[in-house]
């Protein structure tokens, strides 16, 4: 009796290169989850080892510049420097948080602008009596503001809570206020066309990182009743 054979299609053998594509599109969810969380974490540490090079680099210049020179509204701006450091060090982490380009470019002009700022050496514009008086008013500004904030501090426009309180119940944005108080008394003092240059950035585009924070803090309902109650977000009767 002849014996007949039925040939089965083979079973295809997996490759290792085929394993390892099939456990990694069985996991993939997980996998670019952790991989977005370790590259947020990579992002954050460089972003706060660039902060304090260049924090670094100012505290140099001026240092030097006040032991040379006795001159006080640079220094009053290197201690309004440090606390964007330390808190920026000792920040809470946020709800939410806009990482789009737009968000990282405005970010990055808005800070860069101060630690380039160079010591001036033309006459001040105005008696150093008065660019030191607005220097701090508007330092005091910057750490009330701060200080009401404490950890909830930080530089990309986030959700770390809603702050309502103190000097917030003037602007939406005291600390930028601030800010501007104490860049145009150290203009004044320290007259030159970099510095003119490096803070019409630095400042316009903080203005227009308020505008991107606040689409960001429109998103919690506690924000969108408190932008009712305070009108204005930096500048009363401007802007």
């Amino acid at each position: 009796m002849k014996r007949f054979a039925v040939a089965l299609p083979a079973r295809p053998r997996l490759t290792e290169q085929a394993i390892g594509f099939e456990l990694v599109q069985g996991g993939s969810e997980p996998a670019r989850a952790d991989y977005r969380l370790d590259a947020e974490r990579l992002s954050d540490i460089g972003a706060r080892a660039v902060i304090i090079v260049l924090f670094s680099l100012m505290a140099i210049r001026f240092g030097a510049d006040f032991l040379a020179t006795g001159r006080l509204t640079g220094l009053l701006l290197l201690v309004s420097e440090a606390l964007v450091v330390v808190l920026t060090v000792m920040r809470r982490s946020a709800a939410t948080v806009d990482r789009s380009m737009r968000a990282r470019v405005l970010t990055t002009f808005s800070m860069l602008g101060p630690p380039l700022l160079q010591p001036g050496h033309l006459p001040a514009l105005a008696p150093e009596v008065l660019t030191v008086a607005l220097s701090a008013a508007g330092l005091g500004v910057v750490i009330a503001g701060k200080m009401t904030l404490g950890r909830s501090f930080g530089l990309m426009p986030a959700n770390r809570g809603v702050v309502c309180a103190g000097v917030y119940r003037i602007v939406r944005h005291p600390i930028y206020a601030g800010y501007l108080v104490t860049h145009g008394a150290f203009l004044m003092a320290n007259p030159g066309v970099w510095n003119v240059l490096a803070l019409v950035a630095a400042d316009g585009a903080l203005l227009a990182r308020a505008v991107c924070e606040e689409r960001t803090l429109a998103r919690d309902v506690k924000y969108r009743e408190y932008q009712q109650t305070v009108r204005w977000r930096v500048l009363p009767g401007l802007f």
